[in-house]
């Protein structure tokens, strides 16, 4: 394989991560870093310690007579997304959208406006959105009617249609597409937002609502098969802390926040013989996270409030201000601070104060390092497979209705018919034989439709239920 030489990369090149490179090219991740520390391809360090690789590069190293790859799913362009048109591939679901804006391409601050944007639209059965640390992801099926304009994505926005946007949601819900592999964090906000879209006024298309409890179920399965401790993005967060600063056992961290990755990050810090030490802004809370833990609890609020700690990970829903003699401590004292906020809670003066020893959600979204044995891997792929095949033959059954209902209907009425023929001419046919006559043609024609019926409902190309359709004028 001929090396490409590192180039000046124009501003507009899409940055890879280490994984995603080695993926495109398919090459292990330490050849991928040689050839970066020898100055063979474009990369750059962020802020956090991760590698990016410019695609341009990548693509660069592929054999001439290698075609590039076929990309399915581009930046969005800025045409509106609802009269873009569907996939010639799939037939099966025209109308299924997905508009994905993850940390690893698109920032936090652009994401959050894309979910407030989201979140400012008119309620409607055709959309649904889930949104999470890493990710912000707009579903249409946009079969279900016109519904209200959607904003502009963010670039950096994946666009998925078709099978390919039901693959990834199974994928996410089966934490293939999370900092850890199968974290339960990404389930239970699936669960989440559609327990939330189902207690809402407007009801959920179905092709949506059948679409998520598959995933869910997919996503339960796939937990199952995970066994001992679970890792979870606190876990990535603090590993940072430790390459950086050292094991955490007997280390003062701080834990900012007492929600649910708060709690999973004390617990992470616990587990590995931290000394820690919990502030919330609701007092009770990090009391209570703080017994649960053997650490203790400090004032959330005020002036020389921070202790002296070598690490602090931060899980809050709006800032962490600090005050500046508590600012001076954290960056003259060396401390790691690890902000898994989205928006970010540490301010952009802390920061810039922390230097390279501030690592944001979005640096977290990259490599974890926790990466699950082979064949784990590939059962849960099998899995997603799995699913997303059971969701098409549910889409096929769901559109070929109309045309065993035009079927059945036809050959009822035919019936009807034939038998009104029948008792016209034998008027003096006795009522049990009447009814004899009935059932034998009833049985008559469900036998004939059992081959057809069958047949449309497992149709997976869908060109049978559309002859059907065309045939019964449906």
């Amino acid at each position: 394989m001929t090396m490409a030489k590192a180039t000046q990369t124009p501003a507009h090149e899409e940055w890879l991560t280490v994984r995603e490179a080695c993926e495109l090219i398919g090459v292990s991740p330490p050849t991928l870093r040689r050839w970066s520390d020898n100055g063979e391809i474009t990369t750059f360090t962020t802020p956090g310690g991760h590698r990016r690789i410019a695609r341009s590069a990548i693509l660069d190293l592929l054999p001439n007579s290698i075609s590039a790859p076929v990309v399915h799913d581009p930046p969005v362009e800025p045409a509106p997304v609802v009269h873009d048109p569907p996939v010639e591939h799939d037939q099966v679901l025209p109308g299924l959208l997905a508009l994905t804006s993850h940390a690893r391409r698109v920032p936090s601050a652009a994401r959050e406006a894309f979910a407030a944007e989201l979140a400012a639209l008119e309620p409607c059965e055709a959309t649904i959105v889930l949104h999470t640390c890493h990710r912000v992801e707009l579903y249409v099926a946009r079969g279900a009617g016109a519904g209200p304009p959607l904003p502009e994505p963010p670039p950096g926005t994946r666009r998925l249609e078709g099978i390919d946007a039901a693959r990834h949601l199974v994928a996410v819900a089966c934490g293939l597409d999370s900092a850890v592999l199968g974290e339960n964090q990404v389930l239970h906000q699936v669960r989440e937002t559609l327990k939330r879209r189902q207690a809402g006024q407007q009801p959920l298309d179905p092709a949506l609502d059948r679409l998520f409890q598959l995933s869910l179920h997919a996503g339960r399965r796939a937990r199952s098969w995970l066994s001992g401790t679970k890792q979870s993005l606190a876990d990535v967060a603090l590993e940072r802390i430790a390459q950086r600063v050292g094991e955490p056992e007997g280390r003062p961290l701080l834990i900012v926040g007492a929600g649910v990755m708060g709690r999973l990050a004390a617990r992470a810090a616990a587990r590995r013989g931290a000394q820690v030490i919990v502030t919330s802004r609701t007092e009770a809370r990090a009391l209570a996270l703080a017994r649960e833990v053997g650490g203790r609890a400090v004032p959330f609020e005020g002036e020389d409030v921070v202790p002296e700690v070598d690490g602090a990970l931060v899980a809050l829903c709006g800032p962490w201000r600090v005050g500046e003699k508590d600012t001076r401590r954290l960056a003259e004292r060396g401390t790691m601070v690890v902000d898994m906020s989205s928006p970010a809670a540490v301010t952009d003066a802390l920061q810039a104060r922390l230097g390279d020893r501030f690592v944001s959600t979005d640096d977290l979204a990259g490599e974890s390092g926790f990466e699950p044995q082979g064949r784990l891997r590939k059962q849960l792929e099998e899995l997603v497979t799995e699913s997303t095949d059971a969701y098409r033959r549910w889409l096929h059954s769901r559109n070929a209705l109309p045309a065993i209902q035009a079927i059945g209907e036809a050959a009822e009425e035919q019936r009807r018919h034939e038998l009104q023929w029948l008792f016209r001419r034998l008027p003096d046919i006795a009522e049990k034989d009447r009814s004899l006559i009935e059932q034998m043609s009833n049985r008559l024609v469900a036998g004939i439709l059992h081959a057809p019926r069958s047949a449309l409902n497992s149709d997976d190309s869908g060109q049978l239920a559309q002859a059907a359709r065309n045939l019964f004028g449906t």
